[in-house]
């Protein structure tokens, strides 16, 4: 796989754009609401990390700043400052454990692993803490608290794991094609 530095400014376009849109469908497609806090589990990820093992940081990033950010300002506009700032960090830092030399498969692991604890503790400072704040200005943000950001751990963590998985076969697949 070439480096993406070497790869043309069309076919890194066209990687963001096709990858942004899959997250954006992987997030629209199933979307299972958690009444606590608003939110939902999706399968958005998958997508964001898939593009991050296989294209590093600078496309993870925007693929997860773009791709499921849009999906959020149809139905759910409350978090898509959460959902930009966390998934273009997951895809992001991701991408910049799996950049540097050989990816192999504990490189790759570890990088879902960091990529799910963003996710995770990511909307948890988001929903327990930055939204409370903000909501006291701006009612907008007053969607959710520390209680609900606690119950909403376990299903953003199943989100979590179950992308990863994924992502990892895609990654498998395409890796060798690629």
């Amino acid at each position: 796989m070439k480096n993406i530095k070497e790869m043309n400014l069309l076919f890194r376009v066209g990687i963001v754009a096709a990858f942004t849109a899959l997250s954006f469908a992987g997030t629209m497609i199933i979307r299972i609401p958690i009444p606590v806090t608003g939110g939902y589990f999706n399968l958005g990820d998958t997508f964001v990390m898939a593009a991050a093992l296989l294209y590093g940081p600078l496309v993870g990033g925007l693929v997860g700043a773009i791709g499921p950010a849009a999906a959020d300002a149809l139905g759910f506009p409350q978090f898509i400052l959460a959902t930009l700032v966390v998934k273009g960090t997951e895809g992001f830092i991701m991408g910049v454990i799996v950049k540097k030399s050989l990816k192999t498969r504990i490189k790759l692991l570890t990088a879902i692993g960091v990529g799910i604890f963003i996710l995770v503790a990511g909307y948890y400072i988001f929903e327990a803490i930055i939204y409370p704040f903000l909501g006291v200005f701006v009612p907008f943000f007053g969607v959710t608290d520390a209680k609900a950001a606690l119950a909403e751990i376990l299903p953003n963590l199943l989100q979590g794991v179950l992308s990863g998985i994924v992502a990892y076969a895609i990654y498998s697949v395409l890796n060798k094609k690629i």
